[in-house]
């Protein structure tokens, strides 16, 4: 039987743009999709989370996430060498709104007026699609998380 052990990560390299005043903090836990096996006709699902912290004069919170290694949002791509894994991460459990830039039909996290000084923390859906045929080894991927302010 022909398993590949996997792991994806969403990796929080935070770009902040807003005002010298502006005091908003992110953090993130990766989406871990455990063992995939190749054979298995179900897809591979997990959640990660990101928190967010702004202060009181800080508005117009906007969250976009990367295509990682991958040159698309369509397809994200987990990486083992030259072995891909294709996966893709989203903004809700029903994995239709694929959490992006908001280009090529992707999805962000927007809210006018954040809760002050307060942690709000964000599910990120990431699914691995099933029956693809790759080796055995790790798979990883790295997002950029982006919040401007």
């Amino acid at each position: 039987m022909k398993i590949a052990h996997l792991a994806a990560a969403v990796v929080a390299l935070v770009s902040a743009a807003g005002r010298a005043e502006a005091a908003c903090t992110v953090s993130t836990t990766g989406a871990s999709f455990g063992t995939y096996d190749v054979f298995n006709t179900s897809a591979n699902s997990s959640t990660g989370t990101i928190t967010y912290r702004c202060g009181t004069s800080d508005k117009d919170i906007l969250i976009t996430l990367s295509k990682g290694s991958s040159s698309t949002f369509t397809t994200r791509t987990l990486r083992n060498g030259t072995e891909v894994l294709e996966y893709n991460l989203y903004r809700d459990a029903a994995f239709s709104s694929i959490w992006g830039d908001g280009t090529s039909g992707t999805t962000t996290y927007t809210i006018r007026n954040p809760p002050n000084n307060q942690d709000v923390i964000l599910t990120v859906y990431g699914k691995v699609p099933a029956l693809q045929d790759v080796a055995t080894g790790s798979y990883a991927d790295a997002v950029i998380v982006t919040i401007n302010f």
